[in-house]
């Protein structure tokens, strides 16, 4: 009896240890596993220890805005290594060339160790040529990643050898937008799909296996630099592609076009990924140009309205970040730095504030990244600090706020630190121009 009831007591309590496992997580692309920004691991911290969270580990990497990936006990970066001063050469106004070599960067998720890199010669002639742009995009045992210049490959994301590539410029004749190639590659089904430029490629869809080319679509002005997104509404999956004219929703097994509507953000800033709550679906960006349209199915078709269009008092335009929306409220950094809570529904602003960055008074292209974890956010801040803090449509309650690394980059001659942290394995994972830090934020 009594040997019975320790194996049925061990099971009892290694039911819920189990459980634990089974709730870690990865962050294998860009905002998560959903690119929802919605960190699903329990166990967190309620607030950070009195000298901050602990260091698990430190390690050197170059310059760059891309963000760290992490899936099966390995962390993935990109980098762009050079001799150039590119902070000083960070000029909204120029694109100066420069030679360099863009890298990407697999550590151990444990020790930061360095597993495998992979190089390549790049010169840049770009805006504020930090480095690359686009965080890796890891799937089924591959690596995509996309340069600031429009390379793009894709890795063993075990031994980081070159299963296939493109080169944007040479293959489609694209021309590199101001600030470089930032539309994080979106793996859909058998796809790899990519904002590409040129005549008749604005998107591209290749077999995310082989490379080969399964459709092109679309022209535009200029590629812009939002992500391809996937949404379902109206009765019918959409890909949605946000240019600097328009937002246009395609078909992502053909690439054939739903619907179109123009927002042209200044300086063709489109940066945000257009994100649908219910059936209301929301983009903005630079010059405080956004809009939200309610999509429904129309017999064969799918109908889109225009709900509302923002203005100088009206709706939000992010700059850097992508919104959070939730209970009908979308959650974001205007242009100004100023976050907002604004009524999806009617554009309506709830309150504006400056504390979450941390400033007295507006700046341009403020910038700070949201992350949901339970009940409350995650917000990291341009200048480097992590913030536990909960938003409803009422007030932004701050909860704690910790400073993680120190901002490296340069913004209007402030320093800044441009780059969405990756949360996983009870862990935020955070980087600037000098390296990659790793700290624990589990209980």
């Amino acid at each position: 009896m009594n040997a019975l009831f320790l194996r049925v007591a061990a099971t009892v309590f290694l039911i819920p240890l189990a459980a634990g496992i089974l709730h870690a997580d990865d962050w294998p692309q860009w905002m998560g596993r959903e690119r929802d920004a919605v960190w699903s691991e329990d166990g967190i911290i309620d607030k950070f220890p009195k000298d901050g969270p602990k260091v698990l580990w430190r390690a050197k990497i170059r310059g760059g805005y891309s963000g760290p990936a992490v899936a099966d006990g390995l962390v993935y970066v990109m980098d762009f290594d050079t001799d150039a001063d590119t902070k000083k050469l960070s000029n909204p106004g120029k694109r100066p060339e420069i030679k360099g070599k863009e890298r990407v960067l697999c550590l151990d998720a444990k020790d930061g160790q360095e597993v495998w890199k992979h190089e390549y010669e790049c010169e840049y002639a770009i805006s504020y040529p930090a480095g690359p742009r686009c965080t890796p995009t890891v799937h089924h045992g591959k690596v995509y990643t996309l340069g600031a210049e429009g390379n793009l490959y894709c890795l063993d994301a075990k031994k980081g050898t070159v299963l296939w590539s493109k080169n944007f410029a040479k293959d489609y004749g694209a021309k590199t937008a101001v600030w470089g190639y930032a539309s994080h590659p979106l793996v859909d089904g058998k796809r790899l799909i990519c904002v590409v430029g040129g005549e008749g490629s604005l998107v591209v869809a290749f077999d995310k296996d082989t490379g080969k080319e399964l459709w092109k679509t679309g022209t535009a002005s200029e590629q812009g630099y939002s992500p391809p997104t996937i949404i379902s509404a109206g009765g019918r999956r959409q890909l949605i592609i946000w240019d600097a004219d328009k937002v246009a929703s395609l078909d992502p097994e053909k690439g054939t076009v739903y619907w179109e509507q123009p927002l042209k953000p200044s300086y063709g800033m489109s940066i945000m990924a257009p994100r649908l709550s219910g059936d209301v679906l929301f983009a903005g960006g630079m010059g405080g140009v956004s809009k939200a349209w309610k999509l429904t199915e129309d017999g064969d078709k799918l109908a889109v309205e225009e709900l509302w269009a923002g203005n100088a008092k009206l709706g939000i335009g992010p700059s850097n970040a992508t919104p959070f929306i939730e209970d009908e409220t979308i959650y974001g950094f205007d242009a100004p730095g100023i976050m907002r809570a604004v009524d999806l529904k009617t554009g309506k602003r709830l309150w504006s504030s400056t504390a979450p960055l941390n400033v007295e008074r507006q700046q341009n292209h403020g910038t700070g990244f949201l992350v949901k974890q339970g009940g409350r956010f995650f917000l990291f801040t341009e200048a480097g600090d992590l913030v536990i803090c909960k938003l409803n449509r009422n007030q932004y309650e701050e909860i704690d706020r910790a400073n993680l690394l120190p901002p490296t980059g340069d913004a209007f001659g402030r320093d800044v630190v441009w780059s969405h942290p990756a949360f996983a394995n009870q862990c935020v994972y955070v980087r600037n121009d000098e390296g990659i830090v790793c700290f624990s934020l589990a209980k």
